[in-house]
């Protein structure tokens, strides 16, 4: 018998979802209307009224907004309440141009510790677990937001925060931790440090993890339970929209369900705006309806996304969105062929060989060039040149016939490639566009 946290909500059927949508909607676009001037303005020059608005059917009249529209109003030009109604502030991790900066009220973060919440317990958490919290804690929205989950669950938050991976492993071990929550990289890290300190995930009462913050290929989960002995979870989210908790994966492991009582879906072609079917391939957009501090609507998230409404065997009927397959401003063009670091991970790890790899992209005269740099493992670093040669040959011919385009490849020393406790770095673009 499936867990819910909230099942009147998870289970509850479509009639009744969309109703809730359509007046939680209609709220929230009377609300964005009244109290941000950014809003306001679209409207009028669009001609639109906040009684336009009716049904969910009604989204597609309503103006994008993008992550440069937070730029803009940097730091609260955004916000629709009053300073004194703003219990915390967030802001992205982003390392290009200004921060995106969120706000939440009381009830924001109460939302958003039901949805981690939801999370927790669709991995199999309880009231009994230790949960303990690698991502980091601070501006970043990964560590507080699953430690108020797990807190609203009844469990016990362990909020190590992210670094010192022997120490981690040291508490994982000691403080009887059930559950990892961290970036998928990071867990991989935790796995190959393991493995130096001779610790046995026998050892540990690890059970579940819950991963997110960055994409990550199927290929790479089974990785991770192999290391840990554990299952693992996918966890989505956005800083600009909440945090992590948007969409959680179930027992079945196949996508991640939506919490649509707070955000609805949309994915869109991100060429025209136009919104695709169910099962089609585009970017993601979410509308926030229940957010009071900062409520955005049809927010392009340019990450890439499949939707679907197949009946789920947890008995959840929330949609369900796949996995990102990357985002559109990660994607490189080489050469006219769209590229996505997860496509090259995959390779990698079918062909057996380590995840930590970089992309580097140049241009030699007017053609691009892509070198994939591959982190050999301990056992490789011994073994003849020709032998290397080998595994260089298969990489090449790999990638070529995934990503229909040649790539030089270069196996380089164990643990040259930086590690990172938070997002992996996976692409070095050195080309002036």
């Amino acid at each position: 018998m499936s867990r819910y946290f909230s099942p009147e909500i998870e289970t509850a059927d479509r009639g009744r979802m969309l109703t809730l949508q359509g007046q939680r909607l209609r709220a929230t676009v009377r609300h964005c209307y009244e109290n941000v001037p950014f809003y306001r303005e679209k409207f009028r020059k669009m001609g639109l009224e906040p009684g336009d608005i009716k049904t969910v059917d009604d989204l597609v009249k309503l103006p994008f907004t993008y992550k440069q529209d937070l730029r803009d109003h940097y730091p609260y030009g955004l916000f629709a309440v009053p300073k004194n109604k703003v219990v915390r502030i967030h802001a992205s991790s982003g390392t290009t141009g200004k921060m995106t900066v969120v706000g939440y009220t009381k009830r924001d973060i109460e939302d958003w510790a039901e949805d981690t919440a939801r999370a927790i317990v669709a991995a199999g958490g309880t009231q009994e677990d230790y949960i303990h919290i690698s991502y980091g804690y601070g501006l970043f929205t990964g560590g507080l937001g699953i430690h108020y989950g797990a807190e609203k669950l009844g469990a016990t938050s362990i909020p190590v925060s992210s670094g010192n991976t022997r120490r981690q492993i040291d508490v994982l071990r000691d403080f009887g931790s059930n559950i990892l929550c961290c970036t998928p990289s990071y867990a991989m890290h935790i796995g190959e440090t393991m493995m130096e300190m001779g610790v046995s995930p026998d050892s540990l009462n690890l059970r579940a993890g819950i991963f997110g913050a960055e994409p990550w290929t199927n290929e790479m989960r089974a990785k991770i339970e192999e290391l840990l002995g554990i299952k693992a979870y996918d966890i989505y989210g956005l800083s600009e929209v909440m945090g992590p908790g948007v969409a959680f994966e179930c027992e079945e492991q196949s996508g991640m369900h939506i919490n649509e009582d707070k955000y609805i879906p949309e994915v869109i072609d991100p060429d025209t705006g136009e919104v695709l079917p169910d099962g089609c391939q585009g970017e993601l957009v979410f509308t926030c309806i229940t957010k009071e501090a900062l409520p955005l609507l049809r927010y392009r998230t340019r990450d890439i996304a499949v939707l679907t409404r197949k009946e789920c065997s947890c008995g959840r009927t929330l949609i369900k969105m796949s996995k990102p397959m990357g985002r559109t401003d990660d994607m490189l063009i080489i050469r006219g062929v769209n590229v996505f670091p997860s496509q090259v991970e995959s390779v990698l790890l079918e062909l057996g060989l380590s995840p930590n790899y970089l992309l580097v992209v140049d241009r030699e005269g007017a053609l691009d060039t892509l070198e994939v740099r591959v982190e050999m493992t301990p056992e490789m670093f011994t073994d003849a040149v020709k032998g290397l040669e080998e595994i260089e040959r298969r990489i090449r011919s790999a990638l070529l016939s995934t990503l229909g385009l040649a790539a030089t490849v270069k196996l380089v020393e164990p643990k040259s490639i930086p590690r990172s406790e938070g997002k992996a770095k996976r692409i070095q673009d050195n080309r002036k566009l």
